[in-house]
């Protein structure tokens, strides 16, 4: 897995990457109680605004690690959008992206680097 500094976690799995936030994250937001998803088909750009959270505390966007097309969405975080709270690192993942260009994520930390940065 790789981590952003945006407290996003990258799993390559075969040929897309499944993104998601990580547990410190969740935390930092508190009980998530809405999740829009993007459209599956969706071309993104590195930076992008891709996922939209609501928690009691604050709203926060998610952007695209990576240049990609959206090819699924976790639409169980649709009607539960607090099993992001229950399995961050998990189950409540957001998107799966096809990379345009799988070498940028490269640019990312190993799970050592991102423990180190929030610690």
């Amino acid at each position: 897995m790789k981590f952003t500094e945006e407290h996003e976690w990258l799993r390559p799995e075969d040929d897309v990457v499944v993104v998601g936030i990580t547990e410190h994250a969740a935390e930092q937001l508190g009980d998530i109680v809405f999740v829009e998803l993007p459209e599956v088909g969706t071309e993104v750009s590195k930076d992008d605004e891709c996922v939209v959270i609501e928690s009691v505390k604050a709203a926060s966007d998610i952007l695209a690690p990576i240049d990609g097309e959206i090819v699924e969405v976790n639409e169980v975080l649709i009607d539960n959008p607090a099993k992001v709270n229950d399995d961050p690192m998990g189950d409540a993942w957001f998107f799966k992206i096809k990379p345009a260009d799988a070498s940028q994520l490269d640019d990312y930390m190993s799970e050592a680097e991102y423990k180190d940065m929030i610690s």
